[in-house]
């Protein structure tokens, strides 16, 4: 990325009232076509229905008299930011919104299905992170700071906390697309936590240092801990045998524990009888439309994305890029392409066949449309699969009939779906035995 001249962004703080060198330090990047400048938010030349740097100013404006200090107090979610440049030495710290009221939902995405990108955006960029440098395998002689984070990932409800920081909080606003909403950093001189109230159930896998990580993930998650506090635990090395134990980045924890959940939930899926039709769930949301189609066939499973000039993944295309990535019956041994959005959606196809007791071949298919303005993380595919599998689903004897239906919801035309898909494909053009022992229409 190439950094521009924010001159455009200093005039609208200005129209404000407010001058560019109050508050936190707010920058604008902007990508290597020049458009964002070019545009300065007016013209949405980038082909968004929506401005992402206008939405997420407006949110910086009204958190500015906030975060003017370098002492913050606030209630934390209670939530904690590990992040991965310079791994294995990375930056550390609490998220602290500078609020003392109900934050409880400032990190809770599994209760944030239906609510509007600027309500996510605006309880997003109130959280302050604090910085501390630490080595992921020495947290544990990291010293106050380390530990006091570690209490917060460990803790159930909102935690009052003192931060105090070494400069004003500084606040970045990036126009590439592949930052999601957050608030401003600065690097932490101390740091006090109030009383806590640890989650039980994740304080007794804290205490078992001879219970390893995976087990723990899934004791927790049959127990009905939230994934999101599973996932803060797990990145601050709450769980595995003692001298197993390190930090975990945010984003690779987040994965880590969809891919561990779902992997269980995988081996008890192909233990249950096939589907007997042809199924689809759908669900759209912040502009995402998904259909998840489900066929009477052993358990496989693909996820494919397509994105709209001007999306989050795609905002200086001038056609639609798909991306897409499959396993078959047998767990899939490298990394998606396609990143923790394929690990998200497996696990909420997964809850619903373990809940129905059934097995399938899963094809998850998502059109995300100029309206998704910014990334808000794979949280959001995960429910709005999840919000899919809830709803009563779509039955059809023949497959043809099931396409057709994918085809209707559909910008993008069915074809290039086809095209995309080895599932699909497998199914349309390669027959098994029991087809020919048991004709079905197709």
């Amino acid at each position: 990325m190439n950094a521009y001249s924010d001159t455009w962004l200093h005039e609208i703080l200005r129209n404000t009232g407010l001058k560019p060198e109050e508050g936190p330090t707010v920058t604008a990047r902007a990508s290597k076509s020049g458009l964002c400048v070019v545009c300065k938010g007016s013209r949405l030349l980038c082909g968004k229905t929506r401005c992402p740097i206008i939405v997420k100013v407006n949110y910086y404006l009204k958190s500015v008299p906030l975060m003017s200090t370098e002492n913050i107090a606030g209630a934390s979610p209670p939530s904690v930011f590990i992040g991965r440049v310079g791994y294995p030495n990375v930056y550390a710290g609490p998220l602290v919104p500078p609020v003392e009221e109900d934050t409880s939902l400032f990190d809770l995405p599994e209760l944030w299905f239906g609510k509007p990108i600027d309500e996510i955006v605006a309880f997003r960029s109130m959280l302050i992170r604090g910085k501390h440098r630490v080595h992921v395998r020495e947290f544990e002689q990291a010293g106050k700071i380390i530990e006091k984070t570690r209490e917060l990932a460990l803790a159930v409800k909102p935690v009052d906390v003192e931060l105090k920081l070494s400069k004003k909080p500084h606040g970045s606003i990036f126009l590439s697309d592949e930052i999601q909403p957050f608030g401003p950093s600065a690097p932490i001189r101390d740091l006090n936590v109030s009383n806590t109230t640890w989650d039980s159930q994740i304080e007794k896998a804290y205490s078992d240092t001879d219970l390893k990580a995976a087990p723990a993930v899934l004791e927790l998650y049959d127990r009905g801990v939230f994934e999101t506090r599973i996932q803060k635990a797990f990145s601050v090395g709450a769980f595995g045998l003692e001298e197993n134990r390190r930090l975990v980045p945010t984003r690779w924890s987040i994965t880590a524990v969809d891919d561990i959940i779902s992997k269980n939930l995988m081996e008890k899926v192909k233990q249950f009888p096939e589907i007997n039709e042809y199924r689809i769930y759908e669900s759209k949301y912040l502009d995402n439309q998904f259909e998840v189609l489900m066929l009477p066939r052993q358990w496989s499973y693909e996820a494919i994305e397509a994105w709209y000039p001007g999306t989050v993944w795609n905002p200086d295309g001038k056609q639609v890029v798909m991306f897409s990535d499959w396993e078959g019956n047998d767990r899939r041994t490298t990394y998606a392409q396609i990143g923790g959005c394929y690990y998200a959606a497996r696990l909420a196809v997964c809850e619903l066949l373990i809940k129905v007791r059934r097995q399938a071949t899963v094809i998850v298919l998502r059109e995300a449309h100029p309206g998704y303005i910014m990334p808000v993380g794979v949280w959001q595919v995960r429910e709005n699969v999840r919000n899919a599998m809830r709803q009563k689903p779509l039955t059809y004897n023949a497959f043809n009939e099931a396409l057709g239906r994918i085809a209707s919801q559909f910008c993008i035309p069915l074809q290039s779906w086809i095209k995309e898909s080895e599932l699909i494909k497998n199914s349309l053009f390669q027959k098994r035995i029991t087809d020919f022992l048991f004709p079905k229409s197709t």
